[in-house]
Formats: structure tokens, C-alpha cells, sequence
């Protein structure tokens, strides 16, 4: 005959199981938002790495305030939309409409 579960080993089964999804979560949108810092400029000289720095730091100057924070957030302290989320108190859908309406903007100033 099968002993059943206690209640308290069934709560902390369903915990560890919300515990492992959240970071398995937390880890597929990591890995889906890359920061400006992953690659790899070892191959590049220092004034094409300085030249690079400032010429983002042009574009960046021309985005709107909230759209230059969010972007800021997520590439360069390399956060997630729900950690910028939370920082300022707006919804993640919010965020990532934010994030692509500055990345078309800033990517049709560099084509153009």
C-alpha cells in the first residue's frame, strides 16, 4: 500500500516546481535578449571600438527620454523587460513596444 503525500510535501513539490519554472523562464528571455556587450571586439582596434562607442552614443542621443532609458536598461546594464518593467513601474508590454518602436527608429537612422 502507497503512502500518500503529506500536504507539506506536496506544497513544497508544487513550490519547487513554480521555482524551476520561473527560472527557466527567467533564462529563455535572457538568452533571447542579447546585451551590446556579449560580442566579441577582440579582432577590432581600440579607435574602431571608440568610434563604434560614439557613434551609438549619437544615435542614443537622438531617441525620446523614455525610449533612451528602456533601451539603455535592456542593452547596456543588460536587464530584462520585466526587471525594466518593475524599475519604472510600467507594464512589459510597454517595454517591449518601447524596445522595437526605438530599435526601428534607431534602425532606420543607420540605413538612412
Amino acid at each position: 500500500m502507497e503512502m500518500q503525500p503529506t500536504v507539506y510535501e506536496r506544497y513544497k513539490t508544487e513550490i519547487y516546481r513554480i521555482g524551476w519554472r520561473l527560472q527557466y523562464q527567467a533564462k529563455k528571455i535572457r538568452n533571447r535578449e542579447s546585451s551590446l556587450y556579449d560580442s566579441d571586439y577582440s579582432s577590432s582596434s581600440f579607435t574602431s571600438s571608440s568610434e563604434d562607442k560614439m557613434l551609438i552614443q549619437q544615435l542614443m542621443n537622438t531617441l525620446p527620454p523614455q525610449g533612451k532609458v528602456i533601451i539603455y536598461k535592456l542593452y547596456i546594464q543588460d536587464l530584462t523587460e520585466s526587471e525594466v518593467a518593475n524599475e519604472l513601474k510600467i507594464s512589459q508590454q510597454a517595454v517591449n513596444k518601447w524596445k522595437r518602436k526605438m530599435m526601428q527608429k534607431l534602425s532606420q537612422m543607420v540605413s538612412s
